[in-house]
């Protein structure tokens, strides 16, 4: 613990090491290291770390004196990927081994004064260290950690045994301790890494911290990137009366424009957002008009991957009846903007549905990459079930769409409710939209209530209600909300929880059974 009067600290500041100050330093090197007395840093080593690499020396001052120092060197990883020491990472201590187009930050030194420990300035220093990393676009932090307390029980525990017990808090080592609180994990032991640590005998912890907003650079013919904001589109859908098909796609390019006007990323329509023609056929039978309007569904596709193309947005086209190998199902498709088109499929259909109408379950559950990332996509009923999404964001999903068609505020409830659990326990963010309004001409499609949304996980750097936007219920409209991947990254490694993370594979699992065929016409 601190022994410093804190009343009598007037200023506490982060500097850049300078040489002029090597004579505070070297003291307060021979105070932190009374154990380790050779194990000061020479004038000139210093000189030669401030001349290379000058952001990466920094020191704490109170009262304008040295008690804190940070140095470092960054360097290409994949030199040290095997076994090394201290002295092999830093050149024999001459530092040739920093190479200023390296990836990973290597941390050389870290002290602080016995008096001054307590006062959590480690802290500021490593915060500092992940902040010059991320503002230099470096994969990590990587060093040799100690563990100054292995020697006491060394005897009956391998470093291995000793670090898992330290992990566990079984085992007190102040310094393993701090490290592993600073979210770094530990990779690999290091044998033979400082001859002089005795009371570590020898060995060493190779600590590692990930930069989550790494961005490797792009190689020379690569044109692609993956944005970090993304802007979604929902289109809240009247059900309305349609003389035909060209009357409802003037309609669907109505909203693909308006959205691409505000540059969205993504256009996201309803389920069954087309049902309005099956008034046409009120002389069939129910089960006869939804196949009447299957015959529509591969114009309508067609039409709307001109319209990607055309307007320059992914569009998901909620969903639409589809007879393959004469049986029906409720499908979509994502039309993307580079001009490809991938299709979903509803995994349970609801009772009604199938009572009705006589559809088939969907067998494919997948994910689909874009150029704004990795998206899922539900139909409705399948966000009631949770195992769905959780395989989707096993695969890496950081956006779930939903297209859905409820007639009633307690149907919408259900699929509202299921989706904002999806959203935070997926920790991914969940776009929601509906048609509203009523068809009294088309039967089993009398009424319709929506609130279309976007829901985030329920963290701090998110709206604390999950609710990033939402239309105004039963009202037609476009909702534009944008949507930042990187909090997502955030959230997964620093989030007061860890949905993801912190899940028992030793006592459940949640996987699919078998691979299935997508299915085809």
């Amino acid at each position: 613990m601190s022994t410093v009067n804190i009343d009598k600290i007037d200023n506490l500041n982060l500097e850049f090491l300078n040489v002029a100050d090597y004579e505070q330093l070297k003291h307060a090197m021979i105070d932190s290291y009374s154990n380790l007395p050779d194990s000061i840093w020479s004038k000139q080593q210093i000189k030669t770390l401030v001349d290379k690499f000058p952001e990466g020396q920094v020191v704490l001052k109170v009262n304008d004196e040295i008690v804190a120092c940070a140095l470092s060197i960054i360097v290409n990883y994949d030199d040290f990927r095997g076994h090394y020491t201290y002295e092999e990472v830093t050149g024999s201590y001459k530092f040739d081994t920093h190479d200023d187009e390296g990836d990973v930050l290597y941390g050389i030194e870290v002290f602080i004064k016995p008096q001054y420990r307590g006062m959590r300035l480690g802290r500021r220093l490593y915060d500092y260290r992940k902040e010059l990393v991320e503002n230099l676009n470096l994969r990590g932090i990587a060093f040799g950690g100690r563990i100054p307390g292995y020697h006491n029980y060394s005897k009956d525990h391998t470093p291995k045994q000793y670090i898992e017990k330290v992990r566990m808090k079984e085992i007190n080592d102040p310094v393993l301790n701090f490290q592993l609180s600073n979210d770094f994990h530990v990779t690999r032991v290091l044998k033979n890494y400082l001859d002089e640590d005795a009371a570590s005998k020898q060995y060493a912890v190779l600590l590692e911290w990930d930069n989550i907003y790494y961005t490797a650079p792009l190689k020379a013919d690569d044109t692609k990137t993956v944005k970090s904001t993304v802007r979604l589109g929902l289109i809240q859908w009247q059900m309305r009366p349609y003389a035909g098909i060209e009357e409802l796609m003037q309609q669907v390019e109505y909203f693909v424009d308006s959205l691409a006007a505000y540059r969205s990323d993504f256009a996201l329509f309803p389920e069954y957002f087309n049902a309005p023609l099956m008034a046409a056929y009120n002389d069939k039978s129910v089960s006869e008009a939804i196949r009447e309007l299957a015959k529509y569904t591969g114009m309508i596709r067609d039409r709307f991957s001109e319209l990607s193309i055309k307007y320059n947005i992914n569009i998901i086209t909620g969903s639409m009846p589809e007879i393959i190998d004469g049986h029906l199902y409720n499908i979509g498709n994502l039309c993307r903007r580079d001009g490809t088109i991938e299709q979903y499929e509803k995994i349970h259909v609801t009772p009604d549905e199938q009572k009705v109408w006589g559809l088939s379950n969907g067998n494919k559950i997948q994910t689909f990459d874009t150029d704004c990332g990795k998206i899922g996509i539900l139909i409705c009923y399948d966000s009631e079930f949770p195992e769905l999404s959780r395989i989707m964001a096993e695969d890496g999903m950081q956006m779930l769409f939903v297209p859905f068609l409820t007639d009633t505020q307690n149907a919408y409830a259900r699929v509202r409710l299921c989706c904002q659990a999806r959203a935070v326990e997926n920790e991914c963010y969940v776009a929601i939209a509906g048609s509203v309004g009523n068809l009294p001409a088309v039967e089993n499609m009398d009424i319709s209530y929506a609130q279309s949304a976007v829901f985030t996980p329920c963290d701090f750097a998110f709206p604390s209600n999950g609710v990033k936007a939402e239309t105004t219920p039963n009202t037609e409209m476009i909702l534009i909300a944008d949507v930042d991947l990187d909090l997502l990254k955030e959230l997964h490694h620093n989030g007061a929880v860890k949905n993801l993370k912190d899940r028992r594979h030793d006592l459940y699992s949640v996987s699919k059974k078998k691979e299935h065929e997508s299915l085809k016409k």
